[in-house]
């Protein structure tokens, strides 16, 4: 926030933190006993996301940026899990969560591109 890095350039650290917001703004009409379980799993998820891109971004050598964004993947992959399971709950609307699906799938596309360069 305060650095003003390159990596806050990145398109996909903008994704990622839309992905995050999106998040968060979907989990919190989740019903109240998902609180401490689906919620905050969805919400650990994104945040992964964003955090793992920034400290991937820091590293200077290629294998150890592309491991980080691997990570970043991965709980890109458990948020649309959960939010899959969360669905199947009756707890979201497909239309509800749409903009979030889209958000996962640029977001899964941009990593993927940066991984197998």
């Amino acid at each position: 926030m305060f650095l003003q890095l390159a990596h806050t350039k990145l398109e996909v650290f903008k994704e990622s933190q839309l992905l995050a917001l999106e998040c968060y703004r979907i989990t919190k009409l989740f019903p109240a006993e998902e609180k401490f379980a689906l919620t905050q799993q969805i919400r650990r998820a994104a945040i992964s996301v964003h955090l793992n891109i920034a400290e991937g971004c820091s590293r200077k050598s290629e294998p150890e940026r592309k491991r980080y964004y691997e990570i970043a993947r991965g709980s890109v992959i458990e948020i649309d899990t959960a939010i899959g399971i969360a669905y199947k709950l009756d707890y979201c609307s497909l239309e509800f969560i749409q903009p979030l699906g889209q958000n996962i799938i640029k977001t899964f596309k941009i990593l993927s591109g940066m991984i197998s360069r």
